[in-house]
């Protein structure tokens, strides 16, 4: 039932204060079934890969357009299985970098992994408000030897910084792709006006999951020094700063390593947890130090912790 808890109050009128900012949960669904050219064969710059885009976009066989930037990936990342269980590496990519809309996995623990998939396959955490249920889906079809496959080789990677953070009163126009923000093609500029705004910086070549892509993050000034200072004393005078369960460089702990990630997917996951969308055993914890944070707030420590070096 929490699944479409979100679309409950998107529905029936919540107040601001309540309904998941728009901004921070960009959802476009396709008009129609979108169909892929299958004859043109494309590239990316310094690969030896050629594709079509129907088959760099699918999400059950993955693109592979550097190798030599990872050791070789298991079936469970390289390859779904129809109609449900997806390729890891077709959202996640092989190098585990992940992408705005989804999680880096690069460098998360094995186990940690294992039981957030068990977490989307029983409920207990969905993918909110924007396309609630494809990782329930893919949880729920993949086999526990394939998901202990995966969860190795993504926590043996080493994790790369996601992109960089830029503070800025006005930022470039943007307008919504999919899942994502990009730049408007039509230029111009607008207000930032609280808002944590994460864009491609190349957007075609994010469509072909190109790994060695950056990313730009855009946020209100003094966001990351703001951020910075409550990381450090959130709870009253720290009782539940950041380093206390992620390390003193924010590269994990007892908690997982949060260094250098996208931060518009930690201001979602900071929102999901004060929401109660993000449950689970070891979500109470978060839960109690998310309870009194603002929105500004969480753009504010996402804005900081996303600027790290992982």
């Amino acid at each position: 039932m929490r699944r479409w808890a979100w679309v409950a109050l998107l529905c029936l009128g919540a107040t601001e204060a309540e309904a998941p900012p728009a901004w921070l949960y960009v959802f476009q669904p396709p008009a129609e079934t979108p169909s892929y050219d299958t004859r043109e064969r494309r590239t990316l710059p310094g690969s030896p890969t050629q594709l079509t885009e129907a088959e760099y976009r699918s999400v059950f066989r993955v693109a592979d357009w550097y190798p030599e930037d990872h050791p070789p990936a298991p079936p469970a990342v390289t390859q779904g299985e129809r109609p449900e269980r997806r390729a890891c590496g077709s959202c996640h990519l092989l190098t585990g970098g992940g992408r705005p809309e989804n999680a880096s996995l690069a460098g998360l623990p094995a186990d940690y992994i294992i039981e957030q998939m068990r977490l989307f396959a029983s409920g207990e955490r969905i993918n909110t408000p924007h396309n609630p249920v494809s990782m329930t889906a893919t949880a729920r079809a993949i086999s526990p030897a394939q998901l202990a496959e995966a969860a190795g080789y993504f926590a043996a990677l080493k994790p790369r910084r996601f992109g960089r953070v830029v503070e800025a009163a006005m930022i470039p126009r943007v307008r919504t792709a999919g899942n994502l923000w990009r730049l408007d093609d039509a230029g111009g500029t607008e207000p930032i006006a609280g808002r944590l705004i994460e864009v491609p910086d190349d957007f075609a070549r994010h469509e072909m999951r190109d790994p060695r892509l950056g990313y730009t993050a855009y946020v209100p000034p003094g966001s990351i020094a703001r951020g910075a200072a409550l990381a450090r004393s959130w709870g009253g005078g720290g009782a539940m700063a950041c380093a206390s369960c992620h390390g003193p460089d924010l590269r994990g702990d007892v908690g997982p390593p949060l260094a250098g990630r996208s931060p518009s997917y930690l201001a979602r996951q900071l929102y999901d947890f004060k929401s109660g969308s993000r449950g689970g055993p070891a979500s109470a914890a978060m839960a109690e130090v998310t309870r009194k944070m603002t929105l500004a707030d969480m753009v504010a420590l996402s804005a900081y912790i996303g600027s790290r070096a992982p």
